[in-house]
């Protein structure tokens, strides 16, 4: 993926070790938020979520357990009733089914990984 002069080669696949986070293109979901998928295999996925101001990540449920870092900005994260207020370097856990989503409070990122891998997210 990656020269060694670290210029990129091309766009990451799913199977690669590596990731040139420049390479993977963001897709618009719309509602002020991203997405790009970095990598996966059949096990996880690890993706990167920007959220302008105000964004918001609907509360939604999947069979995927997901833990997440928040990489800049501040959410309000809510997981199974309860909210919690989450800012740079901070953390959580959503384990399967559980009902959960977050507001953005200010413009910000989050790092997610899924296990076993969404499938949903390739279509």
């Amino acid at each position: 993926m990656t020269e060694t002069n670290g210029t990129p080669t091309g766009t990451p696949t799913g199977t690669d070790v590596f990731v040139v986070a420049d390479a993977v293109a963001w897709e618009d979901l719309g509602g002020g938020v991203r997405r790009k998928i970095l990598g996966w295999n059949p096990d996880m996925m690890m993706t990167r979520v920007a959220f302008e101001a105000g964004a918001i990540g609907a509360l939604h449920r999947h069979p995927h357990r997901q833990c997440a870092v928040v990489e800049s900005g501040v959410f309000d994260v809510t997981i199974d009733g309860r909210t919690q207020r989450l800012s740079a370097g901070d953390g959580y856990i959503v384990p399967s089914n559980v009902l959960h989503g977050v507001v953005a409070i200010e413009p910000g990122v989050l790092l997610d990984v899924f296990t076993p891998m969404r499938e949903d997210f390739l279509a």
